[in-house]
């Protein structure tokens, strides 16, 4: 139970005088960047006053005295898509030990909101942002080179050199699903891609083609459709082109869990079972991936380690902003699941 009454503030000074020290002690101790100036135990006596006090530390006197409102803008294209919760979550555990605040907004994948959005991160005067809404070419992303606004890509990169980026490795992803399909003894194995627009849709695809001409299978045109969206709708619909071609195949590499989804909606509608006729791989490994029926084969993506990468990257370009651009690229791994099975002969 705090000690202080709560209807006033809890100052640095009022902290001092409970411990028996100076202000400027207080101030070092409740700075995340100062704190290794004060010993241990000091700090940890002035962490529990703190605490017992109630003390709330004043962001807006903060950003005054700092130049800084130790707020971080995250834009992400899709709330409702699952894979960006554990990138919101890798960010903020990481800006929150710092000390840091993160505001989330969604896009839609919309350039024109992205850029309403980014205007009203400026209007708070975000320190940095994190944008996991980029195109492979994408203006916004020039824009903030410009201004300069500290700023890192997570998820999605673009064409451009001299930009930091967070993002998993998806052509290794993919080629590793190519040598799993073909070790199961499939050689005509479609391809349900995600947009060519965006780094992730391109990466996956070249990942595919590259996954085939390693297997010595050439790609056949009628066993691709690409998707305008990473959504459950999109599969169905990319998956429904293909099975119109009546084109033979025995497995389908999806560009993301969602349009794998799709892709088992379109294969029970035709009559189809999956393993048994046709093998489906996702990507992303969602979180509910594993309850798909039948459970789904897919690429874990490190997408906690994703977003506090980027977090960690983005905290280095505000301290010093003359640091070189970093590209990461993490690598993801194969979970074999009950779509995929050995081709029938």
């Amino acid at each position: 139970m705090p000690i202080q009454n709560s209807k006033s503030r809890v100052t640095l000074r009022d902290i001092a005088r409970h411990v028996g020290v100076h202000p400027s002690t207080v101030s070092r101790v409740l700075n995340p960047g100062t704190r290794q100036m004060v010993t241990e135990e000091i700090a940890k006596k002035v962490t529990k006053a703190a605490h017992e006090l109630g003390y709330r530390p004043n962001a807006f006197a903060q950003s005054l005295k700092t130049n800084r409102s130790c707020t971080i803008g995250v834009m992400v294209p899709d709330l409702t898509n699952a894979a960006f919760a554990p990138i919101i979550k890798g960010i903020d555990n990481v800006l929150e030990e710092s000390g840091y605040s993160v505001i989330v907004a969604n896009t839609d994948n919309v350039a024109e909101r992205a850029k309403r959005n980014v205007d009203k991160f400026r209007e708070r005067q975000v320190d940095g942002l994190v944008i996991a809404t980029a195109r492979r070419q994408d203006e916004l992303v020039a824009d903030c080179r410009a201004e300069g606004t500290p700023f890192v890509l997570a998820v999605r990169s673009t064409t451009d050199i001299g930009v930091s980026s967070v993002v998993s490795d998806e052509v290794i992803g993919v080629k590793m699903v190519m040598s799993h399909l073909v070790q199961l003894g499939h050689r005509d194995i479609a391809c349900v891609a995600g947009p060519q627009f965006l780094s992730t849709g391109f990466e996956r695809y070249q990942g595919y083609l590259q996954g085939l001409a390693q297997a010595g299978l050439e790609a056949d045109p009628d066993l691709f459709a690409e998707g305008e969206a990473f959504t459950e709708e999109e599969g169905r619909r990319a998956a429904s082109k293909i099975l119109a071609t009546r084109k033979k195949f025995t497995a389908i590499v999806a560009s993301n869990d969602l349009m794998a989804l799709g892709c088992y909606d379109e294969l029970m509608a035709k009559g189809l079972k999956c393993p048994d006729d046709v093998s489906v791989v996702g990507f992303d490994d969602m979180p509910f991936a594993s309850h798909f029926n039948p459970p789904l084969t897919t690429v874990h993506t490190p997408l906690l380690d994703v977003g506090a990468e980027a977090a960690r990257i983005l905290l280095e370009q505000i301290e010093e902003p003359y640091l070189p651009a970093r590209a990461l690229k993490l690598r993801p791994e194969l979970i074999v699941r009950a779509s995929t099975a050995p081709v029938v002969s």
